[in-house]
């Protein structure tokens, strides 16, 4: 008589060739994952921004060469203003300490969004982050601050204008958009569950792959983006053909 054994199935490895060229995430469920841990919601920031490092660092050793995070949104501002200061505070002391290892590491750093309404202390560091890694080339990491895809339409539309347009082309707003310049994404990823874009790059996401886990960001880390970028290489992308 036969025995029965369970054969266990490896997960197909990447297939490098097909790797997204640009990767957008939508960083969902610090909030969540503060709250079912008894913790304020800024620990919650906090243990995001480990999750930041750790998929930067992946992204760029999977061969990801854009990576795009909506890291503060128009909307934001709604939240309470103690959030808001700690969110602010935290952005900046991330941008002044991780700096160097961003550094190291090749990474060049970009924000976009309406970065002048920004704190000062922000716009400094900001401004210093991105100055010192400009040099650099293995993986570009932009920042989405102060960001809401409606607002960017807006602001595209309104410096064509500026500029004496009387018409407007897909080709014009596009290269009038804050991100001119960096590929389309090919893969969006939402962390936390929800399935909505939140005013997250409208334009850019047209035929962008939409990849949506329960996993909390702050929880968020090589294993998943492993996984979604396997389940992003199992589709067919036909882009409106057949």
């Amino acid at each position: 008589m036969l025995s029965m054994m369970t054969v266990s199935r490896q997960p197909r490895p990447l297939d490098a060739a097909r790797i997204p060229k640009h990767l957008a995430i939508i960083m969902d469920g610090n909030g969540r994952w503060a709250k079912s841990r008894g913790l304020p919601r800024i620990a919650g920031h906090k243990a995001g921004v480990d999750a930041v490092k750790t998929v930067v660092k992946a992204a760029s050793e999977l061969g990801v060469e854009h990576l795009t995070l909506y890291s503060f949104s128009t909307e934001n501002w709604l939240r309470p203003r103690r959030e808001v200061a700690g969110l602010m505070g935290l952005l900046a002391r991330t941008l002044k300490q991780e700096a160097v290892d961003l550094n190291r590491n090749g990474v060049r750093l970009r924000a976009f969004g309406r970065i002048a309404e920004l704190p000062t202390s922000v716009r400094r560091e900001l401004d210093r982050a991105v100055d010192a890694l400009s040099k650099n080339r293995k993986i570009t990491l932009n920042l989405a601050l102060n960001y809401g895809a409606r607002q960017e339409i807006v602001d595209a539309a309104n410096r064509l204008i500026a500029q004496g347009a009387t018409a407007i082309t897909e080709k014009s707003l596009g290269g009038a958009l804050y991100t001119s310049g960096i590929p389309d994404p090919d893969l969006v990823i939402r962390t936390s569950g929800e399935r909505r874009l939140s005013n997250f790059l409208l334009w850019q996401l047209a035929y962008a792959e939409i990849y949506v886990t329960p996993v909390c960001w702050p929880d968020f880390g090589r294993t998943h983006l492993i996984e979604a970028i396997r389940d992003y290489q199992g589709r067919e992308r036909r882009f409106g053909g057949l």
